[in-house]
């Protein structure tokens, strides 16, 4: 396929033969995706919705043939996206992301989103174009679509990109043409995020002078299938208040199971038109699997209309799956043998202490006030309540028997680190 090629972006180009199966739309797609004849498959999302782009990446993981390869790239508004074994209350902000939207008076919306790959947290949004490359495990490589998408990327003429030891894409940039400061953030890099990169590794860095992340991936790996899907930073105008948004006040009280993030420095591409970097890696992929056999622009109305991308959607917006999904931890206001880090200063004298398996309070411990002033009574209370439906900490701890005056002022200091329920 020749890198001059002008890709159109038509709803259904596919071979006749294909094509004539059915008629109908919904139909067609999941018909198309499932068909033995669909070897090479191109999809573009019309969608800006998170939850329908990654429900549609996995009914395209689950349907497709076992033998295909399938391309997929998106873009979403304005999301955090946490990997599948992460927790949310060590990972974000809270607090600072439920104070947005509507509730506050205010439009800037940020969906919070639990994917079902591994991998670390990423920031997503209009600026960021998502790609996913789904094939059969046999020639699953962790390098081998970063390199397609690098190779997009120098098309562009940007000559810098290049795939790092972590398999991240990494960009580097000398000083002077550096149009706008870098940021700090947590962003996804696999399954293996706390994993340090070979030391006989010779690939750029990212924290290396002038060399910044510009893609972060993640995988899922079946019997039948793997995954790749990856960011890329073009022109996020977020970026100077990612990092805000994926330091949680919490981290310094919690220790877990789940996987951490790994933090990078970022920076944007400075590819402005999304469209023109789809069509750079639909070029790149055609290179390497020739002819498609199916390529479509697919949209919400495709979503609505297949019932598994609709019970996927429904799973991703629940507030069981994206908290409820939550690994063992344990939140602590002081050391302790498992974890020794000191602690920051806290609002008062008190000892607090809970243990939180899928979001829901196991045990917990409240000790060290002047009086007791209903403490004691908490451990049994607080036990099997849910963290991610309390809507007011010290309304909750003074229901459970905690005098007013400590409720208030522990409690405040608990909205502050964990958030609150926010409808």
């Amino acid at each position: 396929m020749s890198s001059s090629l002008t890709i159109p972006r038509v709803l259904f180009r596919t071979r006749p033969s294909i094509q004539r199966q059915t008629h109908h739309r919904t139909r067609l797609f999941s018909a198309l995706a499932a068909s033995p004849s669909s070897k090479t498959q191109v999809y573009i999302s019309t969608s800006r919705s998170p939850y329908t782009n990654l429900s549609i990446e996995h009914h395209l993981l689950q349907t497709t043939p076992s033998d295909s390869t399938i391309l997929f790239l998106y873009t979403n508004r304005p999301s955090i996206v946490l990997g599948r074994n992460q927790n949310p209350w060590l990972e974000v902000n809270l607090p600072r992301l439920q104070s947005l939207g509507p509730n506050s008076g205010g439009q800037d919306v940020i969906d919070l989103v639990r994917r079902r790959s591994g991998g670390g947290t990423v920031f997503h949004d209009e600026g960021n174009v998502n790609y996913s490359v789904i094939c059969p495990p046999a020639n699953f490589d962790r390098d081998t679509h970063a390199e397609m998408v690098v190779r997009a990327l120098r098309s562009l003429g940007v000559e810098g990109a290049a795939v790092n030891c972590r398999h991240d894409i990494v960009m580097t940039v000398p000083p002077p043409s550096l149009s706008e400061a870098p940021a700090e953030t947590q962003s996804a890099d696999g399954s293996t995020s706390s994993a340090a990169p070979p030391a006989s590794c010779a690939k750029p860095k990212a924290d290396a002078e002038n060399t910044f992340k510009i893609s972060g991936s993640a995988y899922k790996l079946t019997r039948l299938r793997s995954l790749h899907h990856g960011t890329c930073l073009l022109s996020s105008p977020n970026l100077p208040r990612i990092g805000g948004f994926l330091r949680s006040p919490a981290e310094p009280f919690i220790k877990g199971r789940g996987v951490e993030s790994v933090r990078s420095r970022i920076c944007n591409v400075g590819v402005n038109d999304t469209r023109t970097f789809e069509d750079a890696v639909v070029r790149e992929f055609g290179k390497m699997y020739g002819e498609f056999d199916v390529q479509a622009e697919l949209g919400d109305k495709d979503a609505q209309g297949e019932e598994k991308v609709r019970k996927g959607m429904r799973e991703l917006e629940s507030r069981e799956w994206i908290y409820g999904q939550t690994p063992l931890f344990t939140f602590s206001t002081h050391p302790s043998e498992d974890d020794p880090r000191e602690r920051p200063q806290l609002p008062g004298n008190f000892n607090l202490t809970f243990e939180a398996r899928h979001g829901l309070i196991q045990k917990f411990s409240l000790s060290g006030l002047p009086s007791d002033g209903g403490a004691s009574s908490l451990s049994e209370t607080m036990v099997n309540a849910q963290i991610w439906e309390i809507e007011d900490w010290a309304r909750r701890l003074s229901a459970g028997g905690l005098n007013g005056k400590d409720a208030s002022a522990i409690g405040e200091w608990l909205n502050s680190l964990l958030g609150r329920k926010n409808d």
